[in-house]
């Protein structure tokens, strides 16, 4: 399983508007199936230790669709306090645990913009989709399998353009040149999908700060490039260098992974992957859960338990 889903816009890129957006991420991550159980019950374990409110819902439904948004995240930085900071640290840092023990990739099509110029979004995300589902494809090819992406649902209109190059490449004259995807990606809705829940905390908490204040952390006053995300950055990105997949085309050109277009200043996704990393958080950063703990897979009953 492959689950996309976006933080940004393409809106013309303004210095002097506050919060005037500087960076259009489009990024997921893949799943193998054999994980893909595993990872939800780890993901709700990981709700619940950071929504401890969550252990006193009736059902396994109300966890689900309670969703802690890759915003909210960001507001924590940005806003918080030091231990809202320290919180939020704890919960990416297990995220992201939880992504590399259960076998994930990450990928990413990062948009800088320049300013002044204006941007044709929905020509930005087809393009990003395409080149997503063909790194897709080479993932599976490799594993001589077949998957589904799955993308965030945003509108009828713009969900057709954003998968058509797709359907074109599968279905086109030319042959299937995606043939271990046996359909163009599929829509749904977070609330009822964890992945996509996954997806949008790793592209809105993770990528979209940690990129604005990388390739636009000069825009002073700017409410996306707050100095406070190179924590991000400096602690969680380096995370995503090895969970990439890339490969070589038959060009010899490297692509996959976390791809970035920066019109401004013409830069590479080594300097956002290439941090290395402060210390990992303790304990206390996300309370009674420890880092590096594994919780077995458990039955909803067990999961709500007072212990939990």
């Amino acid at each position: 399983m492959c689950y996309l889903d976006e933080s940004g816009t393409g809106q013309v890129l303004n210095p002097a508007v506050t919060d005037s957006v500087p960076v259009l991420v489009i990024g997921g991550f893949t799943v193998p199936e054999s994980q893909v159980t595993a990872l939800a019950w780890d993901f709700i374990a990981l709700k619940k230790r950071f929504r401890p409110e969550l252990s006193r819902r009736p059902t396994l439904r109300e966890v689900i669709h309670h969703e802690i948004k890759g915003e909210t995240l960001r507001k924590s930085f940005r806003k918080g306090g030091r231990n809202q900071r320290r919180q939020a640290h704890g919960f990416l840092d297990h995220l992201l645990g939880i992504l590399e023990r259960r076998d994930c990739t990450v990928m990413a099509r990062i948009w800088v913009k320049q300013e002044g110029v204006v941007n044709d979004d929905k020509a930005m995300y087809a393009v990003s989709v395409s080149a997503l589902c063909a790194n897709f494809e080479h993932y599976l090819a490799g594993r001589s399998s077949s998957g589904i992406a799955v993308l965030d649902s945003r509108n009828p209109t713009d969900n057709l353009g954003n998968v058509h190059c797709v359907t074109t490449r599968k279905f086109g004259k030319g042959g299937d040149r995606l043939p271990h995807l046996p359909e163009s990606p599929v829509f749904g809705h977070s609330n009822t999908h964890l992945g996509l829940q996954i997806a949008d905390l790793l592209v809105s908490a993770v990528l979209a700060p940690a990129a604005s204040v990388t390739y636009a952390g000069d825009l002073v006053g700017n409410v996306h490039c707050a100095p406070v995300f190179s924590e991000i950055r400096d602690r969680h990105c380096a995370r995503l260098k090895p969970l990439q997949h890339r490969y070589q085309e038959a060009s010899g050109r490297w692509t996959g992974g976390i791809v970035v277009s920066d019109a401004r200043g013409r830069q590479s996704a080594k300097k956002l992957l290439a941090v290395a990393p402060d210390a990992r958080p303790t304990a206390g950063e996300l309370g009674r859960a420890p880092v590096g703990e594994v919780p077995r897979p458990r039955t909803y009953e067990e999961s709500s338990a007072p212990t939990v």
